[in-house]
């Protein structure tokens, strides 16, 4: 037990620039005594850790130090290869730099468990995109390097709703979600942060305009975009029939999910609030019945009959020129 809660500490320690001891007792549930025993011990065996006092001390372990190859097990070795990997497939990466890193974690793998390595192929993560052209790869490599070079950029961007506009924007990084790429950065026309779909962005340019990089980190920015707090939602019961039933069982979490007897799948879910919600329900034609809330049901009908109304229109169109 102890050895483990030395290990925790001085992995803490690594991934932070200083810890104060009460924060690591309150993290490993234990007194500050036993704390500061746990520190005497690692420094006695050769750990250089260095302590700082006033109202911004706490404990570090020095620059210089790092941890060797024996601190990883086979298992964490894998796990960092099945990952790299994983990244090989995406298209805003550089593909170089990620194989240099994998040679070098192939390094650490000793030539008796470079076989295992083969055997243990069991996980594969991929993120290829759906679209994958070369001017898409062409697009992530120039979002890449303006970020890197914080240069500004400037691009003709759709919204959700469909409508354009230009934009002049200050890139702070890219984020993967789910299978498609996004842009963080601090829009200069709506003098606030902003978050762009890269599918959406088109006629980017970089210009030569340099930038200062704002206080606001990357993981801030998608934190703030990810929590459900700040939106409204909006609770949906649906009963899903026929070919519908094999998406709804891919889209839905199975806690979600209640099988009926008839074979239908009923499903009771909560949905960020937005017009997409039509869109997304419309996709599923007449294998899907709206059952709560009756707002909805009623605007998909309405969508349905709009949709309907507008080729029989273009169908007398038609007819009335061939006529």
């Amino acid at each position: 037990m102890k050895l483990e809660r030395l290990m925790a500490i001085t992995i803490l320690l690594l991934n932070r620039r200083r810890v104060q001891a009460q924060e690591l007792a309150d993290r490993l549930e234990v007194s500050l005594r036993t704390i500061y025993r746990d520190l005497e011990s690692l420094s006695l065996a050769g750990i250089p850790i260095v302590s700082y006092t006033g109202t911004e001390g706490g404990y570090e372990i020095m620059d210089s130090f790092r941890m060797d190859r024996q601190m990883l097990s086979f298992d964490d070795l894998l796990a960092l290869f099945t990952a790299l990997r994983g990244l090989q497939s995406t298209q805003a990466l550089n593909h170089t730099h990620v194989d240099r890193l994998l040679d070098k974690v192939g390094a650490l793998v000793s030539q008796a468990e470079q076989g295992r390595l083969a055997e243990r192929d069991q996980v594969l993560i991929d993120f290829t995109p759906w679209r994958n052209s070369e001017t898409e790869r062409s697009k992530y490599e120039s979002l890449q390097k303006s970020v890197n070079d914080k240069k500004l950029i400037r691009f003709t961007y759709t919204d959700g709703q469909g409508e354009e506009s230009e934009r002049c924007v200050e890139p702070m990084g890219l984020v993967l979600k789910k299978y498609s790429w996004y842009l963080h950065g601090y829009c200069l026309n709506r003098t606030d942060y902003r978050i762009f779909k890269l599918s959406r962005l088109r006629d980017m340019q970089v210009l030569d305009e340099s930038f200062n990089r704002r206080a606001m980190t990357l993981t801030k920015l998608n934190e703030r975009w990810g929590t459900p707090q700040h939106q409204q939602t909006v609770d949906l019961v649906l009963r899903f029939t026929g070919e519908a039933k094999v998406s709804a069982a891919d889209r839905f979490d199975e806690n979600e999910i209640e099988r009926m007897p008839d074979g239908s799948l009923l499903v009771r879910t909560t949905f960020p609030d937005g017009k997409w919600i039509i869109g997304f329900l419309l996709h599923y034609k007449t294998d899907l019945i709206i059952l709560e809330p009756a707002h909805i049901a009623a605007e998909v009908r309405k969508m349905a009959l709009d949709i309907s109304a507008l080729y029989l229109d273009s169908g007398h169109a038609v007819l009335n020129k061939n006529g």
